[in-house]
């Protein structure tokens, strides 16, 4: 088997080579797409999921599909660290000068300019941050009073009305979106209200972690009403089969039944692992078809690229207090567990451990999906947790 045309592609956010199982949510995209487009109002889409499913793949391809719809898009990663002003600033500076390059009249676009130049004025006193150069001058008193909710929805205006007078769109696409601090979120969510409420052709979309309905909901109550969260889960069997299948047959390989089975049984349908378990299996065999004993015999070069990779990279930003934590966690099953439960793993109180969860949630290790409970937003850590920490006695 020619390494080189391995059709398999494991990475962060890589296209895989057969996007199965996501037909729905991309038609859910694309009639977003169409409708704003047309100046039908439409809830903005934010896709929700564990780390590995997917979520920033599909944000590309969505932005592909807008693009091909005649939308400008502007596509940004959100941080811990970052805010969001200094974030978007820039790209919507190129999105203002890309619809100043269509050949109609208005006056739309230059006022947007001068609306995003008062809006770098407001960053630049609020925050400090080095300001985008824009030789022009600033619309006084239009998004320039600092206040991120204030502005962002001004900004979003200034911008829908552009648009809309040079009979085009945009796509306001943001990964990580979980990251935003609360008031950040509740910008954007605020932003997004006045777009419906102006019909305005600016649509959002964005990606996060499953903490993220909730996020937006205790940001702004009307959250639900102008935003859609379809979940991007693990694949179905089916859909995982035609996932490693479809490739391997497009290249000339036959994978067995008995091989797509097993492979399924240790990915659980997570695309990520479903990308690694395909790319080692293909280097693996000897020639076509590929059985089942090929991806038994892939097994350990696979945990020891996720073990060295994609757990790694997470694991190596924990404390040591975090780690056992977490530790305690895979201890206890790879469902979700109870606070309590965690707390007695530890041989600690349970009013201890609530610095140590705080932390875990806001670098995105853990989450909450009902009260009281905590998972890992990553698929199979638990079993990582356990090989890098084999030695962990449990207290209670």
């Amino acid at each position: 088997m020619d390494p080189i045309k391995n059709p398999f592609s494991p990475g962060a956010g890589s296209p895989p080579p057969e996007l199965a199982g996501r037909g729905p949510i991309l038609e859910q995209a694309r009639i977003l797409l169409g409708r704003v487009f047309l100046g039908k109002p439409e809830k903005s889409l934010m896709l929700t999921g564990l780390r590995g499913v997917g979520k920033t793949v599909l944000l590309n391809e969505v932005r592909r599909m807008a693009q091909e719809a005649g939308y400008r898009t502007v596509l940004i990663e959100a941080h811990e660290d970052k805010a969001i002003g200094p974030l978007i600033a820039a790209p919507l500076k190129t999105v203002f000068f890309e619809l100043d390059r269509i050949a109609q009249t208005g006056n739309q676009v230059k006022r947007g300019l001068r609306v995003l130049r008062s809006f770098l004025g407001g960053l630049k006193v609020k925050l400090g941050e080095v300001e985008i150069g824009l030789d022009i001058e600033p619309e006084i008193g239009a998004a320039d009073s600092g206040d991120i909710e204030l502005d962002l929805p001004n900004l979003f205006e200034a911008l829908g009305e552009a648009a809309r007078e040079k009979g085009s769109a945009v796509a306001i696409l943001i990964d990580e979106i979980q990251y935003l601090n609360p008031k950040e979120l509740g910008a954007i969510i605020m932003a997004m209200h006045r777009m419906q409420q102006r019909q305005l052709p600016v649509v959002l979309l964005g990606a996060g972690l499953p903490v993220l309905p909730g996020l937006a909901g205790e940001s702004k109550s009307y959250a639900e009403r102008l935003l859609a969260f379809p979940d991007v889960g693990a694949l179905s069997e089916t859909d995982s089969n035609k996932a490693i299948s479809d490739p391997a047959l497009a290249s000339g390989v036959v994978i067995t039944k008995e091989a797509l089975a097993e492979t399924y049984r240790l990915t659980k349908g997570y695309p990520y692992f479903i990308q690694e378990w395909g790319y080692q299996m293909w280097n693996l065999a000897q020639s076509s078809p590929i059985e089942r004993s090929v991806v038994e015999s892939a097994a350990d070069s696979v945990i020891r690229r996720l073990d060295l990779n994609f757990f790694r990279v997470r694991f190596d930003r924990l404390t040591p207090g975090e780690k056992y934590f977490l530790r305690a966690m895979a201890e206890l099953g790879p469902g979700a567990s109870r606070s309590g439960d965690i707390a007695a793993c530890l041989g600690v109180k349970v009013t201890s451990i609530g610095p140590v969860r705080s932390k875990l949630i806001k670098k995105g290790m853990i989450y909450s999906p009902a009260y009281g409970d905590i998972a890992f937003t990553v698929p199979l850590f638990d079993e990582f947790m356990k090989r890098a920490i084999p030695d962990f006695v449990p207290k209670g």
